[in-house]
């Protein structure tokens, strides 16, 4: 079980596995080519009330976490999806944010791993 993170924006490599986009959004001008995401769990991202009200701002980092591993517990469809992929072989967790240290992929890896 080998779950790896990427910015959208990276380069996809043959090594990433099935790449899954974990954001509610659709990257901005990316085509779903370019893109090349072979599955969007948008239901598995923070809700939007959670990620409006994170906004990227570092100081609230720890808050957010605590409140999206909430949400994740109570999202076992999504999570449940997640998981079946990952046991099938290398999973990449693809989102658009530029902070690469505050991200929900961060999150989701982690929580994924403590199942």
């Amino acid at each position: 079980m080998k779950i790896k993170i990427k910015r959208v924006y990276e380069e996809p490599a043959q090594d990433d596995g099935m790449r899954i986009l974990v954001d509610r959004l659709w990257p901005r001008g990316l085509t779903k080519q370019k893109a090349n995401i072979d599955l969007w769990l948008k239901d598995i991202a923070p809700s939007t009330e959670l990620r409006k009200w994170f906004n990227h701002d570092p100081e609230k980092w720890k808050e957010f976490r605590k409140r999206y591993n909430e949400e994740l517990k109570k999202n076992t469809n999504q999570i449940e999806v997640l998981e079946k992929e990952v046991k099938k072989g290398t999973v990449t967790l693809v989102y658009g944010a530029k902070d690469k240290e505050h991200n929900e992929a961060l999150i989701l890896k982690e929580f994924v791993n403590r199942e």
